[in-house]
């Protein structure tokens, strides 16, 4: 509930100063962020930052497919067995 409050103020006082700011500043800050985005710098470490979470994912998914497979035969056992640690009362 409290960062649910935060989050609301945060939202509120962004709308105040942003209508007492105008449309000018609205248009420059626009401009910024379109500077800011078609910076090669900051392009070049989009895309790094791209790259590494694609190759984190697949390491994630290397390391959960072996939990897929063991879960998918559990399922084909009928639950009969329980390896898991849990009991099926």
């Amino acid at each position: 509930m409290r960062y649910r409050l935060t989050f609301m103020t945060g939202m509120a006082v962004g709308y105040v100063l942003g209508a007492r700011a105008g449309r000018e500043r609205y248009e420059q800050l626009c401009k910024w962020a379109q500077r800011l985005a078609q910076n090669p710098a900051v392009r070049n470490t989009a895309e790094s930052a791209a790259h590494g979470g694609r190759q984190a994912a697949v390491k994630a998914l290397e390391k959960v497919r072996p939990l897929r497979e063991r879960i998918g035969q559990r399922e084909e056992r009928g639950m009969e067995e329980d390896d898991w640690g849990t009991s099926n009362t």
